[in-house]
């Protein structure tokens, strides 16, 4: 059992003991954050370059979820495996590694030809940055200690909270002025400065007890994040009740239910579930799942509306979520003096509340609202985000034993990206098929609804006749801005589910946690 004397228990956080220097400088941390915010940043930076993506390389509905989803899916498939994988070869080295890869399938990204080549150089890419993001809070822990470790992590929380929603805002910056290709480009000079600050700066950690991989489990867990999130991408097209989507859904049941007997039989799991028996660290995780599914799979949706529908240029679609990028930075940066030794349960709860309210806000969005419509449910998530990032991992990595904290950390960056992959999906799904309901009446609707859902509305009001043109452009109009606030209050309702979930599994202990069962 670990040393009670070990763990804050008001706050779930470990104690800061550590041969690592009180503060060997800002060189460490840079080299950590800027892989962080880059592989952040490019889950959605993608967004307000989608439909000039659907314009140039004829991509369907379905490949431009493929093109956001492919890479969240691979960074949370393999983000335990890769963790497992580093505690063996070393975090610095496998750090630098993804870097490499992340670099290499930017650039393969950024000269695709086609909708295949991207999604698959997306696919590489989330390789990549799966293996940086394993390793980040490890190489933060064995660089800083004391009251500078304590200032590196809300750095570093900061970063996480204010990256994902900067990406619009970036992307928007890179389309409009340059093309949709330089969103992917833009991470070649980025990452070679941060692979020579890295290696550098960045000191490798020691090698854990760990001596073998649990490649069975890893398997196991890949196999059912990819047939779930297949499967909920494909059901607007292929049907709920198709035999494709059922088939796909119990396929992931299957290997979800392989991975758990594996893993309880396993000298040295991939996840102990030990863990999730007795502490706080279920409810923790579905905060994380629902934290990035709530705040941030609306916005692809969003920015549909945005630039098709209103017409707004890929920088202007990008500036109208500058509020929720804004204050999550601002928030996530300034809270820890203010929300230290506060409970988890209420910073988490309290946190996912306001993403909930901010995406019910939107509650109402129809053929005659604009962009400032969003600003204020925007804010409001973006308070919530910044609330919520930095204490996701400390609380993890505080309610279980040291000797399993790497491991919590790295289940929890996990959740995170599940929770964005299945939300985009789930989302999509809401968006696409209120859409075609909404238009079934009308001629050629089926055609006119995938055209609107892909970003491809204004294609189709080029070559609309000229009496028909804005009779078209208002039915389009309501039902795309219809959908999207469904969509919105989809999240919301997500969002409140999981703030429920979390007040009631959250819950502090006097012990010390249980060492995990072997």
């Amino acid at each position: 059992m670990s040393n009670p004397a070990t763990w804050n228990h008001r706050t779930m956080a470990p104690s800061s003991s550590s041969t690592a220097p009180d503060h060997p400088g800002w060189a460490p941390l840079i080299a950590v954050c800027l892989g962080t915010f880059m592989l952040l940043v490019d889950v959605t930076i993608v967004n307000v370059a989608l439909p000039d993506m659907a314009l140039d390389l004829n991509a369907s509905f379905a490949g431009l979820q493929w093109v956001v989803d492919i890479y969240a899916l691979a960074l949370a498939a393999l983000l335990l495996i890769i963790g497992s994988l580093s505690d063996i070869v070393g975090r610095r080295r496998t750090y630098v590694v993804g870097l490499v890869i992340f670099i290499a399938a930017s650039f393969a990204c950024g000269i695709a030809p086609s909708q295949a080549v991207l999604v698959t150089a997306r696919a590489v890419q989330g390789v990549g940055a799966a293996a940086m993001f394993a390793t980040t809070i490890a190489l933060i822990n064995a660089s800083y200690s004391g009251r500078a470790r304590g200032v590196a992590f809300g750095i570093w929380g900061a970063t996480n909270g204010a990256a994902a929603a900067a990406g619009p805002i970036v992307g928007g910056l890179l389309t409009q002025g340059l093309s949709w290709r330089w969103v992917f480009f833009v991470n070649v000079p980025i990452g070679l400065v941060t692979i020579v600050v890295a290696r550098r700066a960045l000191r490798e950690t020691q090698p854990g007890n760990q001596k073998q991989i649990d490649w069975a489990g890893g398997l196991t867990f890949t196999l059912a994040a990819a047939a779930a999130t297949i499967a909920l991408v494909r059901a607007n097209d292929e049907g709920w009740a198709s035999g494709q989507t059922l088939g796909l859904l119990a396929l992931a049941l299957v290997a979800l239910l392989a991975f758990v007997v594996i893993e309880r039989r396993s000298a040295e799991p991939l996840f102990d579930l030990a863990l999730l028996r007795r502490g706080p660290l279920a409810g923790i995780l579905i905060a994380a799942i629902v934290y990035s599914a709530a705040a941030f799979a609306a916005l692809v949706y969003a920015s549909i509306w945005l630039q098709t529908i209103l017409g707004l240029g890929p920088i202007a679609a990008g500036l109208v979520t500058l509020p929720l990028s804004a204050l999550a930075f601002v928030v996530a940066a300034t809270s820890g003096r203010f929300l230290h030794g506060v409970s988890p349960r209420l910073v988490l709860g309290g946190g996912l509340a306001l993403i909930a309210v901010g995406d019910l806000v939107q509650l109402g969005l129809d053929g005659s609202s604009g962009w400032p419509r969003l600003i204020v449910g925007l804010a409001l998530v973006g308070i919530g985000t910044g609330v919520m990032s930095p204490a996701l991992a400390s609380s993890a990595m505080g309610a279980v034993p040291m000797e399993r904290s790497g491991m919590a950390a790295g289940a929890v960056n996990t959740a995170r990206q599940v929770g964005l992959a299945f939300g985009i999906a789930v989302l999509g799904s809401v968006f696409s098929s209120h859409i075609t309901s909404h238009l079934a009446g009308q001629p050629s609707g089926e055609r006119l609804a995938d055209a609107a859902s892909s970003g491809a509305a204004q294609s189709v009001l080029a070559h609309a006749p000229a009496g028909a043109h804005a009779q078209l452009e208002a039915v389009l109009r309501d039902a795309v801005g219809s959908a999207l606030g469904t969509t919105f209050v989809v999240a919301g309702v997500i969002g409140a589910v999981g703030t429920a979930l979390v007040f009631a599994l959250v819950r502090q202990r006097r012990e010390a946690p249980v060492a995990a069962a072997r």
